[in-house]
């Protein structure tokens, strides 16, 4: 029980240390950008929660959130509308997340060596049509998507809370959610059930791709450019996010709530790190440190329970 409070608790715990340590950190300005900067992390890791509860890793998902970005841009600078350019983006880091799913479980192929042959492919891809250069010319109305407000409140805030409740509702009431639990926990069980591990499985990446594909369109609007490098480290943090809220890279365990919250405490650590003037170089260490501290914590637990 405590563990399962333990990330609510060191959320609560950071934010109030920050709200002390720096005069700025309460302020409207600052808390806005927090959210908006932990919004495309937030959206990416939603969807890494279902891969990793299904007993998968995605290490391609920095290069697809590029890939999703570009792809929706350049329609968009073609002349097709903004609704239109998010859909094709979204769309694109679905097909990337369909070749992830079809090659780790057709092929039977670890998905950590498939994703990280999807990365390089991906990253060269995304570079190969854009030659390396970003995309400019798309509407001003487009940056509404990652720097706008609705109600008082930034869009993207809104654009995070439906992804979440759609993923919570895949989770806990639909028949993926359940089959991807226990395929993370048990594949072999899983498939002696009967459950089609490979059809699900395939599923799970498809949707993360999705959210990935978006999470690309939102960096893209924040930016009010298609960065062909965009997304370099971001698997890191939606991996880290996943783990700090609870997830097992194991599989079978992980929640939406634990996500978010795994989320916002690098997104704190990371304004906190700005306000108080430490190196963004140190961050980076901070994240590898906190994977490593919270993978051996689990696997401790993991341990006593088989006792």
């Amino acid at each position: 029980m405590i563990q399962r409070l333990l990330p609510f608790l060191t959320l609560i715990a950071l934010f109030v240390a920050l709200s002390i340590a720096s005069p700025h950190f309460l302020t409207n300005t600052n808390l806005s950008s927090v959210v908006r900067q932990t919004a495309v992390i937030n959206i990416m890791a939603l969807g890494m929660t279902l891969i990793i509860i299904a007993g998968g890793i995605d290490l391609s998902v920095g290069a697809i959130l590029a890939f999703g970005g570009l792809m929706g841009t350049m329609a968009m600078e073609r002349g097709y509308p903004i609704p239109a350019g998010i859909f094709i983006g979204a769309f694109a880091g679905m097909l990337w997340g369909v070749v992830n799913g079809f090659l780790a479980t057709r092929l039977n192929i670890n998905p950590f060596i498939v994703t990280l042959g999807t990365m390089g492919i991906a990253r060269g891809l995304t570079l190969i049509v854009s030659n390396g250069l970003p995309v400019h010319q798309i509407p001003q109305r487009f940056s509404f998507l990652g720097e706008g407000n609705l109600l008082g409140v930034p869009f993207v805030l809104w654009i995070v809370m439906a992804c979440a409740l759609a993923v919570h509702v895949i989770l806990e009431h639909t028949r993926l959610g359940r089959y991807a639990y226990a395929i993370g926990s048990n594949p072999d069980a899983a498939y002696y059930a009967g459950i089609p591990v490979t059809f699900h499985t395939t599923a799970v990446y498809a949707i993360g791709g999705l959210l990935t594909g978006l999470a690309g369109m939102v960096e893209a609007s924040r930016l009010m450019t298609g960065q062909p490098t965009a997304g370099q480290g971001y698997e890191l943090q939606a991996i880290a996010a996943v783990v700090i809220g609870g997830g097992s890279l194991r599989g079978g365990e992980g929640s939406v709530i634990g996500t978010l919250i795994g989320a916002f405490i690098m997104g704190l650590l990371s304004n906190g790190s700005d306000l108080l003037g430490i190196s963004p170089y140190l961050q980076q260490a901070i994240i590898g440190a906190v994977i490593i501290l919270v993978v051996w914590v689990d696997e401790l637990r993991r341990r006593k329970m088989s006792r």
